[in-house]
């Protein structure tokens, strides 16, 4: 009895096993004959492109003035307030007039008192040229009296010039604007003192109706703009196109601007020189102090150009998927410049125009050797678009 059931159990576990083999079979070449997935790609062919260039930029008015008095004396009145816009002459400070005004008095005393000297030796001096025509009096004693004359009129003189003094140190009190521009920091109000010697300012006034721009360019920049010193860094300059600059939110300020100078010395800490780009600012929106990043864009020609999302980065490198004439994708690596506009690559070696490139499932769906089923991405993007545009 025992031998008749380990017979049917034998039966039953061969049975078994040649229809999981047959399954396996039949998976096998069902894996065999599955068709290759349909992978977008993209045939190489020159093309122009845009380059831009990035610099960190600092943001200055075209003037900004730092606001000292020319005198000491306790503010009494700020007429003004920070971020406001000022005319040139208008008031922005008044100081303690009071000495001022006392010193003013003083020397109008002085020459008032001056010019009666003045009047008593001229007197003298004509009594005493009657006198001498008589010959009444010595020549010596006639000297005399026009000596005293001089000493007069030059008394007069300096009195005059302290008065010109003591009234320009009153006009110093009202301090006011020395030209168009917005009102900075106001760190000291009524009743403090301010000196010429305050190492603070009363406030800046910056005129923002243009601002500069200001970032550096690498010694390796420069000689590149110069084409290594074929042409003067005056022709470089000229030839660099509109500039644009990007705000600290991100956003692309609405006009462009033009680089107006380079240093002429470059900095042996940073080995990299200041350049000066110019915009207008006729809304006021920029800020003296304020952050960005300047944009130079440079056109090439006959280049290469490919999605980004068509690469892939191993160890440090970055490969694109080759499409071969078996419809094999090889990875391969390539070199791009390091400048992007944020969506394409710009390709300096690693591959040639009339190449193809798979343009999707990189990274999820390929690997390499995989056999693909190549389909037009260009053909495929433009139902797309139609259906977008509807």
């Amino acid at each position: 009895m025992n031998v008749k059931v380990f017979q049917r159990v034998s039966a039953i576990v061969a049975g078994v096993a040649v229809t999981l083999a047959m399954a396996s079979c039949g998976g096998e070449k069902q894996q065999q004959q599955a068709p290759a997935p349909q992978i977008a790609t993209l045939t190489l062919s020159p093309s122009d492109a845009t380059e831009e260039s990035v610099y960190p930029a600092t943001i200055k008015g075209k003037t900004d003035i730092d606001i000292r008095p020319q005198v000491t004396g306790f503010i009494t009145k700020v007429h003004v307030d920070e971020g406001q816009h000022v005319r040139k002459g208008q008031t922005l400070f008044t100081l303690d007039q009071v000495q001022y005004q006392a010193a003013v008095d003083n020397a109008i005393a002085a020459v008032n008192s001056a010019k009666t000297r003045v009047k008593t030796a001229q007197m003298t001096v004509d009594t005493k040229r009657q006198l001498l025509a008589k010959n009444i009096i010595s020549d010596y004693e006639f000297q005399l009296a026009d000596n005293d004359l001089q000493t007069a009129n030059a008394t007069l003189a300096q009195a005059n010039a302290a008065l010109t003094t003591a009234r320009k140190n009153l006009a110093y009190t009202v301090v006011t604007a020395p030209s168009d521009g917005v009102v900075g920091t106001i760190p000291n109000r009524e009743g403090s003192l301010a000196s010429p010697s305050s190492a603070q300012p009363l406030t800046t006034i910056s005129d923002n109706s243009d601002v500069y721009a200001y970032f550096s360019l690498t010694e390796k920049d420069l000689l590149n703009m110069t084409a290594n010193g074929s042409r003067s860094m005056a022709q470089a300059i000229d030839s660099i196109p509109a500039v644009q600059l990007r705000l600290a939110d991100g956003t692309v300020y609405p006009f462009t601007g033009k680089v107006a100078t380079v240093s002429g010395v470059i900095d042996n800490n940073t080995g990299a020189a200041s350049v000066r780009a110019l915009f207008k600012n006729p809304s006021g929106m920029l800020r003296s102090g304020s952050t960005g990043a300047v944009i130079i864009p440079q056109e090439q020609t006959g280049v290469i150009v490919i999605p980004q999302k068509a690469t892939f980065e191993l160890q440090d490198r970055r490969f694109v998927y080759v499409v071969n004439d078996s419809n094999k994708v090889v990875s391969t690596p390539i070199t791009v410049n390091p400048n992007t506009d944020g969506k394409n690559f710009v390709v300096t070696s690693g591959l040639q125009p009339g190449q193809r490139i798979a343009v999707e499932g990189v990274g999820t769906k390929l690997s390499d050797g995989m056999t693909i089923t190549p389909t037009d991405a260009a053909a495929a993007a433009a139902p797309a678009d139609s259906t977008a545009r509807k």
